[in-house]
């Protein structure tokens, strides 16, 4: 080959190269922060929102806007939902972007997660509507991914492949979506977090039968039987646990107060530090145990009670003997 047919084939490449420089490749998708938004104009409309629908399978979900930036389960009851995931979710929807065309195939929108909602299929429908029930923003939901970002160690991208309501074409969009169509998810589950040390006396009626625990004097001071005088020895084990009740209480299920089922079961009465005094009442249902509690005292009572007011608390079995100790539930075992 000659130096003439060298400099041409030199030189046909060199265009080639320019031509590829220019035009960019059709898969090619832009910088997340040059892709354009999901919905551009939600961020001023949010402040209208009242209700958002999740759907997903067999399940549903519907959050409800109360007073301010409170938001509700109808489903149980009107029951807090947790405001951080709410507003994660909304935050999410305004700052969404849609960085990849992918198919507007009907028959391949399946592979992506995305074929039509309903009890057979994974896709998430979600919808935000105002007071009116207009959209403020419409979305199916299907795969999720997460990626981490190169260059920065421990940061993680988030992208979901989603597409409109009625509509084929899909897209894959960066951005956090924290929507789930399970309502336990949504769930404010602390009920109370009192600390151990602050529980001075309790007194405890269980199967009929009084039981009193006072705390002795000092900073180490345990809990111990004073009610009945010729009770046996305790376990030390169990009696923590009575002081610890009230610490990092967690629900496993909610409803009101005026649908909670069962049988009573017990009650006890803890009398605290700084003039506070909570009285549980405790039923149990096939096995399962529900609470409701109620405080005296001062301003501390008053925010507790406005928070447990109205309804029933599904707790762990193991909390029973926790809230309403028996002499036989804090006898010591033998071994």
């Amino acid at each position: 080959m000659n130096r003439r047919h060298l400099l041409a084939l030199g030189g046909t490449a060199a265009v080639v190269v320019a031509a590829a420089l220019l035009i960019p490749a059709e898969d090619a998708a832009p910088p997340p922060s040059e892709s354009p938004l999901a919905f551009p104009a939600l961020a001023p409309r949010l402040s209208a929102a009242q209700r958002i629908e999740l759907r997903q399978g067999a399940q549903s979900l519907v959050l409800q806007r109360g007073q301010g930036e409170t938001w509700t389960l109808p489903q149980k009851g009107g029951f807090p939902a947790r405001g951080e995931r709410v507003r994660e979710l909304l935050v999410g929807l305004t700052e969404l972007r849609l960085a990849e065309r992918r198919t507007a195939d009907p028959e391949s929108l399946a592979r992506l997660g995305l074929d039509e909602p309903g009890p057979s299929s994974s896709a998430l429908l979600l919808r935000v509507t105002d007071g009116t029930g207009t959209p403020l923003a419409e979305l199916v939901v299907g795969r999720r991914r997460t990626r981490t970002q190169a260059g920065t160690p421990g940061a993680a991208a988030e992208s979901a492949y989603v597409r409109r309501p009625g509509e084929n074409q899909s897209y894959l969009a960066e951005g956090r979506l924290s929507a789930d169509a399970d309502p336990q998810l949504w769930i404010d589950r602390m009920i109370a977090n009192l600390p151990e040390d602050r529980v001075r006396r309790v007194i405890a009626v269980r199967d009929g039968r009084t039981v009193e625990l006072l705390r002795g004097e000092g900073p180490d001071g345990r809990l111990a039987i004073v009610l009945p005088g010729d009770a046996p020895p305790a376990d030390e084990v169990s009696l923590d646990e009575v002081g610890r009740a009230l610490e990092g209480l967690t629900l496993i299920d909610v409803r009101p107060e005026a649908e909670v089922p069962g049988e009573p079961a017990g009650e006890g009465r803890f009398i605290l530090t700084d003039n506070l005094v909570v009285t549980a009442r405790l039923r149990q249902a096939n096995g399962d145990v529900w609470l409701t509690l109620s405080a005296g005292g001062d301003e501390e009572a008053a925010r507790l009670n406005a928070r447990w007011r109205g309804w029933a608390y599904q707790v762990g079995a193991w909390k029973l003997p926790a809230f309403a100790p028996g002499v036989e539930t804090l006898r010591k075992r033998e071994g």
